[in-house]
């Protein structure tokens, strides 16, 4: 088949719903033939999160905008102020909605002013209270706007009222055009506490950009490469229970005088953790680093990954630290049990246990070869199951449907 000549691209603009809505032309000729063809303009997509800060699912819908450039035209909605991953976004849209304690409804309006003037498409909404907003928000744009949900994590205890569970069963749930949860227990807690339809509910698994993680180059220079290192990434917040990492590696740090604990992230329970390591006579053998940028680096300087959460729904970190190729400790809550295969990929240990937790650090570090075959498992299932690629590809396969142009 020849090759096409040349072509050139332009816009020309057509009226939908009484807004600028650009569709693009490619012209050229092909043997001898001059053609024109019109491919659809970006979806305009709304996404609506508590803020930019990080965590998982701001950074799921940060890898999303990233990924679909040219094929969304994003806004972000945050109902409270944005966060440091605004910076990755600096050319996108970010509306802070200002909300106040308790219910603002006025988040709503805004909210459906904003989209009514964007001609948004598709609302997508990312937990719980930026759902309900959104739902209002539907509703005063009188339907115009196709409205999808993703569940992430849950709380811990997982308590809702009757009033939420069932203004959800009888409206909420018909307001959204597709739920779906990261995890098979979130779908679970959707609809065994929320009382959303179990058959209207999709999982679509997180993921991450293995390559990134799996062929990450140096190391920190700020740490000692004659130590080795447990490392735990995550805010510092009640749900990831902290505390009871600290009181497990308690027994670590006196069983392996060689061995320290990084934490990374940061987190309103940052003082009150330095002054429990300090009483537990860790000084100097637990580092709070921070929010970091260099976070495969630090993967890569450290022997083993530990989550201690009370709950969870599938955590970005941990889908990390297993592309790396590190063994994982994580506690058998939400959706990690679904991500780690005990005595496979990790261990599994039970909620709030600092023995178990103590014990399978422990287990690990005495053990690098079996430490070293996990990691090696543990890779391979995140390459298999959990790449950002798939998880985006089928984000935008509903976006398209929802708005018309799968």
């Amino acid at each position: 088949m020849p090759p096409l000549s040349p072509h050139t691209h332009s816009r020309a603009a057509h009226v939908v719903s009484g807004l600028d809505h650009p569709a693009y032309c490619v012209r050229g000729s092909y043997s001898g033939r001059s053609f024109t063809m019109q491919s659809s303009p970006p979806i305009r997509v709304g996404f609506v999160l508590h803020g930019l800060q990080v965590a998982g699912a701001e950074m799921l819908v940060t890898q999303i905008i990233q990924r679909l450039r040219g094929r969304v035209q994003p806004t972000v909605f945050c109902l409270d102020n944005a966060g440091a991953l605004s910076e990755q976004l600096s050319d996108v849209e970010i509306i802070s909605l200002d909300r106040r304690p308790g219910w603002d409804f006025r988040v709503a309006w805004r909210m459906a002013g904003h989209i009514r003037r964007r001609g948004i498409e598709v609302v997508h909404a990312h937990q719980y209270s930026p759902f309900f907003y959104a739902a209002l928000a539907k509703v005063l744009t009188r339907g115009s706007v196709r409205l999808v949900f993703t569940e992430h994590g849950r709380h811990f205890p997982d308590r809702v009222s009757p009033l939420r569970r069932a203004g959800n069963r009888l409206l909420l749930q018909h307001l959204a055009n597709a739920v779906n949860a990261v995890s098979a227990f979130s779908a679970g807690s959707l609809a065994s506490q929320d009382g959303f339809g179990r058959h209207q509910i999709e999982v679509i698994e997180n993921g991450i950009d293995v390559e990134r993680f799996h062929s990450a180059a140096g190391l920190p220079v700020d740490l000692d490469l004659s130590r080795r290192y447990v490392i735990h990434v995550a805010r510092l917040h009640p749900v990831k229970d902290q505390a009871t990492l600290l009181k497990a590696f308690e027994q670590v740090a006196k069983t392996f005088p060689d061995v320290d604990l990084l934490l990374v992230g940061d987190g309103e329970l940052r003082n009150e953790l330095m002054h429990l390591a300090k009483a537990l006579g860790l000084e100097g053998r637990v580092r709070f680093l921070g929010i970091r940028q260099d976070i495969p680096a630090i993967l890569r300087s450290a022997k083993v990954f530990v989550l201690t959460s009370r709950s969870e729904g599938a955590p970005l970190t941990l889908l990390e630290a297993m592309a790396i190729g590190l063994p994982v400790v994580v506690t058998a809550v939400g959706g990690m049990p679904e991500i780690v295969r005990d005595g496979v990929d990790g261990v599994l240990a039970p909620r709030g246990d600092t023995n178990a937790i103590a014990l399978a650090l422990i287990r690990l570090l005495e053990n690098p070869a079996a430490a070293s075959a996990m990691g090696a498992t543990a890779t391979q299932r995140i390459r298999e199951h959990y790449t950002i690629d798939r998880a985006v590809d089928r984000y935008y396969r509903l976006y398209a449907r929802l708005a018309g142009r799968a």
